[in-house]
């Protein structure tokens, strides 16, 4: 037989609830940041070529409200990926051993092209367009 909840446990939950999420704002520096482009724009500098090393990559801004997968498979090419794994949302880690992987369920990419190179994820990373304008990769 299950308890039914007092009036007070129900407050104190609801109120738990309520309060939960701006006291997580609150320990935040403000800077959080959603997977994908944001409020960056075409020409914006997502990193200098020389902070993406050659078969690796970093996760960087994209204006002051985006973040993205910035790689560099082989020397000079540049790829940017939405780091959502598309299997269930969570944040991709940048490439080691020629691959990008889900921490979450192992999901593994390519760099080169975003392309499964193992499931349980069915579809490729969303790909972002970038260039190389003088030193810099900015969104193209």
């Amino acid at each position: 037989m299950t308890a039914t909840p007092s009036r007070r446990q129900v407050l104190c939950g609801l109120m738990v609830g309520l309060l939960a999420p701006g006291a997580l704002v609150a320990c935040t520096n403000g800077s959080v940041r959603d997977n994908g482009v944001g409020n960056g724009q075409s020409g914006a500098v997502l990193a200098k070529v020389t902070d993406i090393p050659v078969g690796g990559g970093n996760l960087v801004n994209s204006g002051s409200t985006g973040q993205l997968l910035l790689v560099q498979p082989t020397a000079g090419e540049f790829r940017a990926y939405n780091p959502t794994c598309p299997h269930l949302g969570n944040t991709v880690d940048p490439p080691e051993n020629g691959v990008i992987t889900c921490p979450a369920h192992g999901s593994q990419f390519n760099p080169a092209n975003g392309a499964v190179e193992r499931g349980p994820a069915q579809r490729p990373l969303a790909s972002v367009a970038v260039k190389v304008v003088g030193g810099d990769v900015v969104l193209a």
